[in-house]
């Protein structure tokens, strides 16, 4: 399995002068995403936790509804990529005939391979109102983020995205190059383990685009915590879906931009648990 960080010489001029060394950087390789035999679409991404981005991308784009749809999953490494191989039902396969696309994806495209506006911005799936949270739990969820990422404390290069809860914490974390592709294969690993995302909270270490609010709305995530701003657009999807959307999350605060009524301040902030 190709390694998702590689160490790379480097120069480092400083005002000192010029110095000769190394640093670790993150993995970027071209992932391919096969149906039944046939190529669906070839993303840029690091090159871990690729079953979990598999299933999610597969439930994300609505190509299955649950992961046991899936009925074989392999991993081929090839000299330049790794094709992620799945088959589906006879009947799932004739649908993905029709909206089979061949496309490269480059790093953090969520959108790639759309040719109609009018699916670029298809409505999200509602999110029931579920439970509330306080804002101490929202600030203790985002402070947990950083020590549990494990290839950006290496690389300082990835994006992150996390499920957590108020009983249990951090209950997984996966990272890619591509922040859709870390929600795709959170997403993936909530569905394996049966983890319903109605519990909790989605955490995301980039901002908040139109597609991020789609892919959580599709996990049932009933609110979204990021450590940048929002788009205008996905404000409005947030709205439409249900979506309590927090964004410029810092230590000494957050800002909320819709559905603030799962917002309490009643409660005490929960404790980290265990990262899967």
């Amino acid at each position: 399995m190709h390694d998702p960080v590689r160490t790379v010489a480097r120069q480092v001029w400083r005002k000192d002068g010029l110095s000769e060394g190394s640093r670790l950087v993150p993995e970027e390789t071209a992932l391919a995403l096969t149906f039944n035999g046939g190529t669906y679409a070839v993303m840029m991404g690091t090159p871990k936790d690729l079953q979990d981005f598999a299933i999610g991308f597969s439930l994300s784009e609505g190509i299955v509804k649950s992961a046991e749809e899936i009925a074989s999953f392999d991993i081929v490494e090839l000299d330049d990529g790794i094709e992620l191989r799945m088959w589906l039902a006879t009947a799932k396969a004739e649908q993905i005939s029709e909206r089979r696309r061949q496309i490269a994806g480059p790093t953090g495209c969520g959108l790639c391979g759309i040719d109609s506006i009018a699916e670029a911005v298809r409505p999200a799936a509602i999110v029931a109102l579920g439970r509330s949270f306080t804002p101490s739990d929202i600030l203790t969820a985002m402070a947990s983020l950083g020590p549990l990422q494990a290839i950006n404390l290496e690389t300082r290069a990835v994006h992150a995205a996390a499920f957590w809860t108020p009983a249990r914490g951090i209950v997984a974390l996966r990272e890619d190059v591509g922040r859709h592709n870390a929600l795709d294969k959170l997403a993936g690993a909530l569905a394996q383990a049966s983890e319903p995302a109605s519990e909790g909270m989605v955490l995301l270490t980039s901002r908040v685009s139109v597609e991020m609010v789609q892919k959580a709305a599709t996990m049932g995530a009933p609110l979204i915590a990021a450590v940048s701003a929002p788009t205008a657009l996905a404000v409005r999807m947030a709205e439409r879906s249900g979506i309590t959307l927090v964004a410029i999350a810092r230590a000494d605060g957050f800002e909320v931009f819709a559905h603030p009524e799962r917002i309490t301040a009643d409660g005490k902030p929960s404790e980290t648990a265990h990262v899967a």
